[in-house]
């Protein structure tokens, strides 16, 4: 994962429960919308099979990631699988460590100042605040202050309507999952539905970054 790239579209989709069946419609979906980064978690069936599905599908066009990944194992057999970067809803030090170690972009999870502050220090490259629906923007302006320095993901509530109050509060990223990639959408291969918010979405956070250049 190009860190930089990612800096200039951060915005990341998040794919849990997924059949094999939807990767390549999603691909297309998501080539046509815009988005330039993805995540299987791996608490998803077939998890490993599906990232490297994915990343066959959409050859160079997507940087695809593992998120939910909370221990080494499921590190280890995210990135034997082609991984590109790992995602955790929390800190677990032998997963950043490996990562540090091996210059792997990693996006830990936190949410309390504390634990914010201690996925930065361990390496994070940046720090996944979630769920952050429940906090909003306003938090992040809030731990901005004195944190002016830590990078941060919004993940959680997060849509075209509000993305742009999550990065004027502080949030370098944002993240989006279910709200998006419904999983009734999903179920019933609605993916004109889903190309709609998806392109709203990225739009959106276009506009911002082309206003803050």
């Amino acid at each position: 994962m190009d860190i930089a790239q990612f800096k200039k579209l951060p915005v990341m989709g998040i794919l849990r429960g997924i059949e094999a069946s939807v990767v390549e419609p999603l691909v297309d979906v998501c080539v046509s919308a815009g988005l330039k980064t993805i995540e299987i978690t791996m608490n998803t069936k077939d998890a490993g099979i599906l990232i490297k599905k994915m990343k066959k599908a959409s050859g160079k066009q997507l940087t695809v990631g593992a998120g939910t990944v909370l221990n080494i194992d499921d590190l280890k057999k995210a990135l034997d699988c082609g991984a590109e970067f790992i995602v955790s809803p929390v800190l677990t030090d032998e997963v950043i460590r490996y990562c540090r170690e091996k210059e792997i972009p990693i996006f830990p999870g936190a949410l309390s100042p504390q634990e914010i502050c201690n996925a930065w220090s361990r390496g994070a490259t940046m720090v996944k605040v979630f769920p952050a629906k429940f906090f909003g923007p306003s938090y992040f302006k809030e731990i901005k202050g004195p944190f002016a320095d830590i990078e941060l993901l919004a993940c959680g509530g997060v849509n075209s309507e509000n993305v742009r109050d999550f990065f004027d509060s502080g949030a370098s990223a944002v993240a989006f999952g279910a709200s998006i990639f419904k999983p009734i959408w999903l179920k019933n291969k609605e993916f004109g539905f889903i190309a709609e918010h998806l392109r709203s979405l990225v739009e959106a956070v276009k506009k911002f970054k082309k206003q803050i250049l």
